[in-house]
């Protein structure tokens, strides 16, 4: 593919649209508010009260990767799930906001799910997984099972003491709620998540933490090598999705 850039994704982004809505919707989400989540695709035909199972990856998509769609597919298919939300937060606890704009990288989560009858996208007023379940629970019936689906190094981050004030506490209630679906990466295969979960603080939690395994080819794909190819106008066939490709027609 020629003529791929960030800039030029990011130039056709902005000329969408739904590109200034969607900056909006991100300038209306107030993280020191009650949590909050909002629809921008819905997946169909659902409503409300149908949902019982629900996916929630919740990630940075910064870009959208075949690595993001393989966990999305193998998780929908394994789990049974009725609905996948694919969420991006306006307040990440870890990354602040460079490569595609967060309005950029909602339009084309949406590009994505248009064609994907089980999969929803929303926007997120905060980061921390037990304020996402706050605002679902105001949006999904209160028999709504929900399932998060992670990375490793997410998995690492929700069981860090610093982003707590009351450690157990604050597990407790989440793993009340939710349960995780965790996938292998290039850095850690299934054995590693497991030795991790063994660990005396947090084993009481490993019920509530599953895995999916990814093929190699998935693992070692990552949003950073996307975006390192997108900055230098490499070609991205093999790392994004369909749909991103099209955007640059």
């Amino acid at each position: 593919m020629t003529n791929a850039s960030l800039n030029l994704l990011i130039q056709k982004c902005k000329e969408h649209p739904d590109y200034k809505r969607y900056a909006d919707l991100f300038g209306g989400l107030d993280s020191s508010a009650p949590p909050r989540i909002e629809f921008v695709h819905r997946a169909m035909p659902r409503n409300f009260q149908q949902t019982k199972k629900l996916g929630i990856f919740s990630g940075s998509f910064n870009p959208l990767t075949l690595a993001h769609i393989k966990m999305v597919e193998d998780t929908v298919a394994k789990y049974e799930l009725d609905e996948l939300l694919l969420l991006l937060a306006k307040a990440n606890v870890d990354k602040s906001i460079f490569g595609l704009p967060l309005a950029a990288r909602l339009l084309t989560l949406k590009k994505y799910a248009e064609s994907q009858p089980r999969i929803s996208v929303g926007a997120s007023s905060h980061g921390r997984y037990i304020d996402k379940v706050t605002a679902l629970k105001t949006l999904f019936s209160p028999d709504t099972e929900f399932n998060f689906i992670v990375g490793y190094d997410t998995l690492v981050r929700i069981f860090d003491a610093k982003y707590y004030t009351d450690f157990h506490a604050e597990l407790q209630a989440l793993f009340a709620s939710a349960r995780f679906i965790v996938a292998n990466r290039a850095e850690a295969d299934i054995k590693t998540i497991e030795t991790f979960m063994a660990q005396p603080e947090i084993y009481r939690y490993a019920p509530y933490v599953s895995c999916i395994v990814l093929p190699d080819v998935y693992a070692y794909m990552s949003s950073t090598e996307a975006r390192d190819l997108l900055e230098h106008g490499e070609t991205v066939e093999h790392l994004v999705p369909p749909s991103i490709l099209k955007m640059f027609d």
